[in-house]
């Protein structure tokens, strides 16, 4: 899979896991993993699966959000 989506990762203490935000998908759209390298894993499984979701019920896919972007309102 070749996406240019967000993946965020952070530690959370609370939780004591890595957790991953996908800001493109909304902002409940969510996994995590006990390693680094395991919640990283898990945010391409679940883009993975969104991809497809998308794709199968005919929905446009978000945007992605580009670092340096300047996007215009018209």
């Amino acid at each position: 899979m070749n996406s240019r989506y967000t993946v965020i990762i952070q530690w959370s203490i609370a939780d004591d896991c890595f957790v991953v935000s996908l800001p493109e998908w909304g902002e409940f759209c969510h996994t995590h993993g006990n390693s680094y390298e395991e919640a990283l894993k898990n945010a391409r499984e679940v883009l993975e699966l969104l991809i497809e979701s998308c794709v199968e019920d005919g929905k446009p896919l978000p945007e992605p959000q580009i670092f340096g972007k300047t996007l215009l309102a018209v």
